[in-house]
């Protein structure tokens, strides 16, 4: 699934950094967190691969 905005593929590219071991896991916070904990490495390499030219930094509430 891709990344809706910035802020959620810079999430997932923190939290697959983490999940691949090159920053420690103790340093996430928030939804990179959470994202490390409930997804598989290829889902956060999915999103985090995502083109952010033309996304919004933060997604609208719906």
């Amino acid at each position: 699934m891709p990344a809706k905005s910035g802020a959620q593929q810079k999430a997932a590219g923190a939290a697959l950094s983490a999940k691949r071991g090159d920053t420690p896991k103790s340093k996430l916070k928030g939804p990179s967190k959470q994202m490390a904990e409930s997804m598989s490495e290829k889902e956060l390499e999915k999103m985090a691969s995502t083109e952010r030219k033309g996304k919004p930094e933060h997604a609208s509430k719906k």
